[in-house]
């Protein structure tokens, strides 16, 4: 995780994705954004680049490979677990089974989507400020 590293966001979700853009630049996050319409793309993508993601903001439900899916595929691959990117889901399910699954799992966060854009915008600045804010192994001096 670097302070200044991308946020992955991994949502099929055209509509979705452009609100979390829309937040983010009304936030004015500096961080570079990279999107993935499904984990598999994602998963691609972070076992190749060099850079390291502030965080990862991932749906559950999607096709090709779930959030849940990529999650253990991360876990399960030294090179991106050495990494510690938080894992944060960020869905439109408050299923409890699922969210005890997805917390199984280890993740940092489990979030509902939020309709309107205040309620949005509040937890999408939360999540960015805790994470830049957080001590972590890979931005400790």
């Amino acid at each position: 995780m670097a302070l200044n590293g991308p946020i992955v966001i991994i949502d099929d979700d055209d509509d979705d994705r452009h609100m979390i853009y829309e937040l983010l630049d009304d936030l004015k996050v500096t961080n570079p954004v990279r999107y993935f319409e499904h984990g598999g793309a994602a998963m691609d993508y972070l076992q190749t680049t060099s850079e390291s993601p502030l965080l990862i903001l991932c749906d559950v439900n999607m096709p090709v490979m779930t959030g849940l899916e990529l999650r253990d595929r991360i876990d399960q691959d030294p090179y991106l677990k050495q990494k510690s990117i938080p894992f944060i889901f960020l869905t439109t399910s408050d299923d409890l089974a699922l969210i005890k699954k997805a917390y199984a799992a280890t993740i940092q966060g489990y979030f509902k989507k939020c309709s309107d854009f205040d309620s949005a915008r509040s937890d999408l600045a939360l999540m960015i400020a805790y994470w830049k804010r957080c001590l972590h192994p890979n931005h400790h001096k």
